[in-house]
């Protein structure tokens, strides 16, 4: 539904749809709020339905994707040092590589360089979707580590938009998001298992946080940190996992469809094959397709072979090869940061079209190593270590 919608969006902003398009997403405006008629006060918020899009349906999927992360980290696959630190290091080499990547295509021009971190992140949706149409081809363990990868991936890149794509900060605002960040503490300290409560103060910090300069869908994230993983009163009952169960089909068949029909509809108007070479294009392409492959399997290569980690049993190196190859496939998290990142229409469309380009040539690469590796040795339950189920 995400490519179809975005393919929808790239057709209608390519022929004579686009003023139709143009008209429901940026000059549509859409106001929640009280506004006093003296002006004395203003309570309002008042938005094209683009921003409503990407400050306020995008902190939804945030919230989630805080939630997955505050459960892998708890008890989930990265609750243990010997569990997170192989996809710890690979995480970190796929985002620092594929930036230095960008950095040198674009050194040249300096307005360019504020896209550095455009192809250091990993969409999991699609990159999971890729090993699901692998079916048995995809063992159990590279599902396992490439949702270990994107997940620190994902808290890579919340903490990249928090430093480095904040505005001018509105102090008072923060002082009431600290506030908000308070009470959510409170709620947690004192065992509150309804989520009711949690959500509520979560959209009093979401409307602070916009107001501060920071980016508004990082109130999602801080939302999700608080929420309880058990229950105290009922230890079978976990918030945050009810919370992620009844969230996914929200996100992955509305939020996402319609984050990639409000960002992908970019007019490509005299666009060719030259485009591919313009620097922002080509620093995304490279990044997406080389940078990813070279940080990720580098790493997971030299924690290895030095020992730091054994190897993932039941698997080859051609498998975890072609991992590193799919966490190439940016497009939500990418387009999210370049959004941020420059807001005029050319860069816009450069940043689309690297984007789409880098993230299917590195989906179909990773299909190909994937489907043609050696068939994945089966593992026999309790033969292997729980630490090592990396």
């Amino acid at each position: 539904m995400l490519v179809l919608a975005s393919a929808v969006a790239l057709i209608m902003a390519n022929s004579s749809l686009y003023p139709l398009y143009d008209l429901l997403l940026n000059q549509t405006k859409f106001t929640f709020g009280f506004t006093a008629t003296d002006g004395s006060f203003n309570l309002a918020l008042s938005k094209p339905v683009h921003l409503w899009i990407n400050d306020a349906l995008m902190a939804i999927f945030f919230f989630l994707v805080g939630l997955e992360i505050k459960r892998e980290f708890v008890t989930g696959e990265l609750s243990t040092r010997s569990r997170a630190i192989l996809p710890f290091i690979a995480a970190i080499g796929g985002m620092a590589v594929p930036a230095a990547l960008y950095y040198m295509v674009n050194h040249h021009t300096p307005e360019n360089l504020s896209g550095w971190a455009i192809p250091s992140a990993t969409d999991i949706a699609f990159a999971l979707g890729v090993l699901a149409l692998l079916g048995s081809k995809a063992p159990i363990r590279l599902k396992i580590l490439l949702t270990a990868i994107a997940v620190i991936d994902d808290l890579g890149a919340i903490i990249i938009i928090a430093i480095f794509y904040a505005g001018e900060l509105n102090y008072q605002a923060l002082y009431v998001a600290a506030a908000a960040i308070i009470a959510l503490y409170a709620l947690n300290r004192r065992g509150i298992s309804a989520t009711a409560p949690y959500i509520i103060i979560g959209i009093i910090l979401w409307v602070c946080i916009l107001k501060s300069g920071i980016h508004a869908t990082l109130a999602g994230v801080i939302t999700a940190m608080f929420i309880p993983i058990v229950c105290r009163k009922n230890p079978q009952y976990s918030p945050c996992e009810s919370l992620i169960h009844n969230l996914h089909p929200w996100v992955a068949f509305a939020i996402l469809p319609i984050f990639g029909f409000a960002n992908a509809g970019v007019p490509f108007t005299g666009m060719g094959f030259h485009s591919l070479f313009d620097p922002v294009t080509l620093g995304i392409i490279l990044g997406l397709t080389i940078g990813k492959q070279i940080g990720i399997f580098c790493m997971i290569y030299l924690c290895i072979k030095s020992g730091l980690c054994p190897m993932i049993k039941g698997v080859t190196w051609l498998h975890l090869y072609g991992v590193a190859l799919l966490c190439g496939i940016g497009f939500t998290m990418s387009l999210f940061i370049g959004g941020l990142a420059f807001d005029d229409l050319q860069h816009q469309a450069s940043i689309r079209l690297g984007v789409l380009v880098g993230s299917i040539i590195s989906g179909v690469l990773g299909f190909m190593v994937l489907y043609f590796a050696p068939p994945a040795q089966e593992i026999a339950p309790g033969e292997e270590p729980a630490g090592n189920r990396h």
